[in-house]
């Protein structure tokens, strides 16, 4: 292959790359940078001043109340429903992976709240928990006990609510995502399992589950990421409310950045700190579901 040859198949080659290049660039990459430098600055949006500060945006967090109520509740938020959602995806999975009447219109339904938009959903739900809404009035007609003011103004149970909905929503993409992996497990092997006198749970145990744990470390990892960056629900429905108790870091970023024109510095510091966060927990839940291990081993 001639020199002229390999420059101009290069030249090609980046001429295709470029575009997106030049896109990740200006709007992942430099954006990226900058906000890391920012938190480190005293930024004011609308005068376009800054102070250097130093690591005093870091340390302000240590004492900032707020903050650690918005850790805390993005903590609730991941932990409460994680588990719920891959749980239930996963068996409902297995359920519509059998030959079921109407299996195709079961797999469209599940499937569709998570193609709906989040703010038309979070709009339904609002009125769904208010203190009129449809959830309150069944509670009230089995004499069962429900929050007068309803359910987004009650502290005890607007994080919940909207933890509750996030769960309906998010189960739907990743049934799809495991009835893909379910049929990519070979039958030779059920057949076999059966062969030995396995059971149904066994085989779900020692066959399904095995097959399952690309997907499942993929499912768990996309989702605590959505999760600790939950805010578009936050946004249309609570506002943070009420008395911050569901507040979360992602809500507070915005909040800081965009509705106080002079804390942009400090809202960088707290979008940092979610990514290490969110980066932590990711390399743990690698480790543990042992991602460098071969299926089956």
């Amino acid at each position: 292959m001639s020199r002229t040859y390999r420059l101009e198949s290069r030249s090609i080659t980046w001429g295709f790359l470029s575009p997106w290049l030049l896109t990740l660039g200006l709007f992942w990459l430099w954006p990226l940078l900058y906000s890391f430098y920012l938190s480190f600055t005293n930024y004011k949006t609308l005068s376009n001043e800054m102070t250097w500060v130093g690591l005093a945006n870091y340390s302000r967090l240590l004492g900032d109340d707020v903050f650690w109520k918005a850790f805390v509740n993005t903590l609730i938020f991941v932990v409460g429903t994680i588990p719920f959602t891959t749980i239930f995806a996963l068996l409902l999975a297995v359920l519509l992976n059998k030959n079921i009447a109407w299996k195709g219109f079961y797999r469209s339904g599940y499937f569709i709240p998570s193609v709906t938009s989040i703010v038309v959903l979070s709009l339904i739900f609002t009125n769904l928990y208010s203190h009129d809404g449809y959830i309150n009035s069944l509670l009230n007609m089995a004499g069962l006990p429900w929050p007068k003011q309803g359910w987004l103004l009650n502290t005890g149970t607007a994080l919940a609510a909207i933890m509750a909905m996030d769960v309906w929503i998010a189960i739907g993409y990743y049934t799809v995502l495991f009835l893909a992996a379910l049929q990519t497990i070979p039958n030779d092997l059920y057949e076999a399992a059966s062969l030995d006198g396995a059971t149904q749970w066994q085989q779900f145990r020692t066959v399904t589950l095995p097959g399952l744990r690309p997907m499942l470390l993929f499912i768990i990892v996309i989702n605590t990421i959505r999760s600790f960056q939950v805010f578009t629900e936050v946004y249309v429905m609570t506002k943070g409310g009420p008395l911050n108790a569901t507040t979360t870091l992602v809500y507070q970023v915005y909040e800081h950045a965009f509705e106080r024109s002079d804390m942009m510095g400090y809202a960088s510091a707290v979008a940092y700190v979610t990514f290490l966060l969110i980066l932590a927990v990711s390399l743990v839940q690698f480790r543990l579901l042992g991602a460098n291990r071969e299926v089956g081993s």
